[in-house]
Parts: C-alpha cells; sequence; structure tokens
C-alpha cells in the first residue's frame, strides 16, 4: 500500500499543526471535563450513580472499540476526509449531548461522540505525521503531546469551572462554535492522503471492535461489578480471546488492517508499550487527585481543578523543549527519564496522602511528576509514527490511540480496585489511605513503563550530506513532501 497525495502545494506546517491540535484538544477535553460536572448533571436530571459512572464510560467505550475500524476506514476514503466527518459528527453529537432531556439520551449522545472521536484522531494524528520533515518530528510531536497532556489535565479545571460558572451544557456547546471555525479553513488548508484501494477485512473489523468492546467493558465495569463477577469475568475473557483471534486473522489476512510486522519493531512496541503504561497511571491519577482534592482536603470542584496547574503548566511548557532535544538525543532517553521521573512525582504524593499532608506539600511532587509526563509523551509519538511508512501511518494512529484508551481504562481499574481495598469513601481519612494506595500503584506502572522504554531507538545516527543522494529513500519512505 502507498500513500497518494491530492496535487497542489503541501499545506504550511503551522497550519496542520494548529489545526490537529485543536482536533485533539477537543476530544482528549471531552474525555474528563465532565467529571468535576457529574454533581450537577445528578441533581439537573436526577441521574442515579450508575448513570453518571456510565456518562463518563460511554465516550471511552466507542473511542477505544471503533478506533482500529475508523483508521482502516479514514485509510480508504483519505485522511482529510475522515478529519472533517470526524469533526462533523462530533459536533453534532456535542449539540445532542447539551440537550439531552434524560441520562439515558444523555448517554447515548456520548457514545456517538466517542466514535466521532475515533474517526478524528488517528486522521488527525496521521495527517500531522505526513506534513512534517522527518528531522522536524520530534520538536512538532513536542507541541502536540504538550496540548494533548494539557487537555488531559486541563479537564477537571475546565469542568469544575464551567459547572460553578454557568450550566453543565456549556461543557458540550463550546465545541461546535470551535468545529464550525476550524472546518472550512481545514477544507482549504489540508491536502488529501489516501491508501491504495484493497477489498475491506470484514471480519477484522468485526474483531477489532469487539474485542476492544469487551475488554473496556471489563475494565470499566470491574469497580462496580467485582473482578470476580461473571459479567466481568465473561467479558474479559471473550475480549482476550477475541483479540487473539484478531491477531490470527492479521497474521493471514492478504491485506491486513494492522500487519503484524509492525509488533516486531522494537520502536513500535516500546513506544506503544510504555504508552499503555503511561496513560495507565495518568488517567488513574486525575480520576482519583481531582476526587482526593474535594473529599479528603475539602476544596470546591473549581479549587480542585485550579490545584492541577502546577501539573498542567509544567506540561505544557516542558513537552515542545522535549519534543526538539528528542531530534538530537533520540526517544529511548526520554521514555525512560520519563516515565521514572512520573513515578518519583506520584510515589511522593502517595506518601504525603499517607502521613495525611495538605496539598503544598505535594505541589513540587506534581511538578515532578509533570515534567516526566511532558518529556515521555512527545518521545512515545514519535517512535510509534516514525517506525511505519507513510502508507501505514492511519493504522499506526489508530493502535496508538486505541492503546492510550485501553491505558486509561486499565489505570482506572486497577487503582481503584486498590483504593477500595485500603481505603474508602467513609471518611476524609479513609479516602486519603485509599488515594495513597493508588499512586503507589500508579508509581509502579510508571516505573513499568520506564523498563519497556530501554526498547525505544537511541541517538539517531548523524544525517548523509545534502545532496549525495542518501536522503532520497529516507524522504520516499516516510512520505516527505
Amino acid at each position: 500500500m502507498t500513500t497518494s497525495a491530492a496535487p497542489g502545494r503541501p499545506p504550511a506546517l503551522r497550519w496542520v499543526l494548529a489545526l490537529t491540535a485543536v482536533a485533539g484538544l477537543i476530544v482528549a477535553l471531552d474525555q474528563l471535563v465532565v467529571a468535576t460536572a457529574l454533581n450537577t448533571i445528578r441533581q439537573d436530571l436526577g441521574a442515579s450513580m450508575a448513570e453518571l459512572e456510565w456518562t463518563v464510560n460511554a465516550f471511552g467505550l466507542g473511542f477505544a472499540a471503533l478506533l482500529i475500524p475508523a483508521a482502516e476506514f479514514g485509510d480508504r476514503i483519505g485522511r482529510k476526509r475522515a478529519y472533517l466527518s470526524g469533526l462533523l459528527l462530533f459536533a453534532a453529537a456535542s449539540a445532542a449531548c447539551a440537550l439531552a432531556p434524560t441520562t439515558g439520551v444523555l448517554i447515548a449522545a456520548r457514545a456517538v461522540q466517542g466514535a466521532a472521536a475515533a474517526l478524528l484522531s488517528p486522521a488527525a494524528l496521521a495527517l500531522l505525521t505526513e506534513a512534517t520533515p522527518p528531522r522536524q518530528r520530534g520538536a512538532v510531536m513536542g507541541v502536540y503531546a504538550a496540548v494533548m497532556g494539557l487537555a488531559v489535565v486541563g479537564g477537571p479545571l475546565v469542568g469544575g469551572a464551567v459547572a460553578e460558572g454557568l450550566a453543565w451544557q456549556w461543557i458540550f456547546w463550546i465545541n461546535v462554535p470551535v468545529i464550525a471555525v476550524v472546518v472550512p479553513i481545514a477544507r482549504s488548508v489540508l491536502t488529501e492522503h489516501t491508501g491504495r484501494p484493497a477489498a475491506p477485512d470484514v471480519l477484522g473489523i468485526v474483531l477489532a471492535a469487539g474485542s476492544m468492546f469487551a475488554l473496556v467493558w471489563a475494565l470499566v465495569r470491574s469497580g462496580s461489578a467485582g473482578w470476580d463477577s461473571a459479567e466481568v469475568l465473561g467479558t474479559l475473557v471473550a475480549g482476550l480471546v477475541t483479540l487473539a483471534a484478531f491477531a490470527v486473522r492479521q497474521a493471514t489476512a492478504e491485506h491486513p488492517m494492522l500487519p503484524t510486522r509492525l509488533l516486531r519493531q522494537s520502536a513500535f512496541a516500546a513506544g506503544n508499550l510504555s504508552t499503555l503504561l503511561l496513560t495507565a497511571s495518568l488517567f488513574g491519577t486525575v480520576f482519583f487527585l481531582a476526587q482526593y482534592l474535594q473529599v479528603a482536603l475539602g476544596h470546591s470542584p473549581l479549587g480542585a481543578g485550579l490545584r492541577f496547574l502546577p501539573w498542567t503548566a509544567t506540561l505544557f511548557f516542558v513537552a515542545p523543549v522535549a519534543g526538539r532535544l528528542q531530534d538530537r538525543i533520540g526517544p529511548r532517553t526520554l521514555i525512560c527519564a520519563g516515565l521514572f521521573l512520573q513515578g518519583a512525582g506520584m510515589l511522593w504524593i502517595g506518601v504525603n496522602a499517607h502521613q495525611h499532608q495538605g496539598y503544598g506539600a505535594s505541589v513540587a511532587a506534581l511538578v515532578l511528576s509533570g515534567v516526566g509526563t511532558s518529556m515521555a509523551m512527545p518521545a512515545q509519538q514519535t517512535a510509534v509514527m516514525t517506525a511505519v511508512p507513510p502508507a501505514l501511518m492511519g493504522k499506526a494512529a489508530g493502535m496508538f490511540n486505541t492503546v492510550r484508551q485501553l491505558g486509561g481504562a486499565l489505570g482506572i481499574a486497577v487503582m481503584a480496585a486498590v483504593f477500595g481495598s485500603v481505603g474508602g469513601e467513609d471518611s476524609p481519612l479513609a479516602f486519603a489511605d485509599g488515594f495513597s494506595g493508588a499512586m503507589i500503584v500508579g508509581a509502579a506502572l510508571a516505573f513499568t513503563g520506564a523498563a519497556c522504554g530501554l526498547l525505544a531507538p537511541g541517538r539517531p545516527r548523524p544525517a548523509a550530506p545534502l545532496g549525495d543522494g542518501a536522503d532520497r529513500p529516507v524522504q520516499e519512505e516516510l512520505g516527505a513532501h
């Protein structure tokens, strides 16, 4: 499969970065922005706790289940077309969320939001990678990762501010005018890239969607139903069996959705494995830290969101610098050192919570963790996306985003199990004890991710002199414009 682009002048990189980063920001923000607005939604719609849980989980379920099939679909119809279609569907689903008269409608609209995000995210990341010259990818991915990290950590802040200052519906309404501005600009600026047509692997699509749906369902239901329940065990086993069947199908299909040879590349494997563990640690921490600040330390939703700022600001400023540094030293050092610092910061926060210290004692730990996260994220994205030729970038982006979703669900599920075993919600002190245990597990996940980073490439080889023809195969392989 090869990549073909629409004729015409390539778009300016700054425009491609801005357009794809805005799209990624919208998707990442909507994953967590609802967390600090749940109490307002409960009061307005009369929602039960189970319904509130699905208000959060429906997005991730639709997102994870459809990412790999949606990336395949985007390669067929064109990544620009998939990007624009995903934006329009996301705007329509956001309006449906804001207008929802019941929690049932809200949950359904959130699932459609997740499906739109699955179409949009891999197309955006593939478009950005294709538009970036190989020697600039570290710096560009650093900016992109900073925006994504800012959205993940800033979600509780935005949700708390909107819930207290306006109304919960504005969490979703705000997407509509932003997308209305982005779509016409993207239509005129972006160029189209598609893969060579091939017969669709219908069985592979069904197996990919089914396995991701079952695995994420088991993870998000493990907290309320219990790991030993028939529902969780049944869906977990079904997901693993279906995933194995998908792997067999990809190894034997004439036109696989995800060529198995990619998994044998150390850069691709290291980027995805370390991303799984980084997002498990990160999402689990965000989920519990927002509650810890309110339940154990007594802050309001907005006050809790503001106390994320040491983490948020660090991500925003450090990731671009780390991305530029990666172009000189390679991704291995940044992934390993970054995840180690992330784990050290989380371990520090866990110890402080165990000793029942206040927020001030953990500010430095938040900064340390933020520095580590912002070092690792751009290096992971670059390791994955530069390990594949242009024709496979959509598929690589789909798998990368699927791994992130699985990591987030895994981290929350595992940390929730530890939280319930060593603490609880009966009192602020009990919550602090549970939070401490969860943070120690989050640190262990990050340290394991640092070890996986050892598989990533080290310092890049010196570039050959221009004009001797050495750059031509690289440019052809990486799809340089």
